[in-house]
């Protein structure tokens, strides 16, 4: 199975930066999609952001404009470039790599809090 390990999650002050970033054990060949998804407390799993394998991407209104997706094939990296956060923004956020029908795979999750 594809792991995948995140890092990069911090404390960080309302409307500063993070990067998150992810990396994959397989080829970014063999994965149809990759995506961000969060879970904030007491709130269910939710989608951020997709990019397929052709480069499109895909956004949550929430973080549309704030948020940016984007991988580097070499090393098997995906990111989450997140800027001007808020306190909303808080939650474990998760990389999640599909490689077709029944085979959806998850990380560990990193911790996003956003306080003052």
């Amino acid at each position: 199975q594809v792991q995948l390990v995140e890092s990069g999650g911090d404390l960080v002050l309302p409307g500063g930066s993070l990067k998150l970033s992810c990396t994959a054990s397989d080829s970014f060949l063999s994965i149809v999609s990759m995506g961000w998804y969060r879970q904030a407390p007491g709130k269910q799993r939710e989608l951020v952001a997709t990019i397929t394998r052709g480069g499109s991407t895909n956004y949550a209104d929430s973080v549309k404009g704030r948020f940016t997706i984007s991988r580097e094939f070499l090393k098997k990296t995906l990111y989450l470039q997140m800027n001007n956060l808020t306190p909303e923004d808080t939650a474990v956020y998760y990389c999640n790599a599909n490689l077709g029908p029944d085979r959806q795979y998850w990380g560990q999750g990193t911790q996003v809090t956003v306080s003052s």
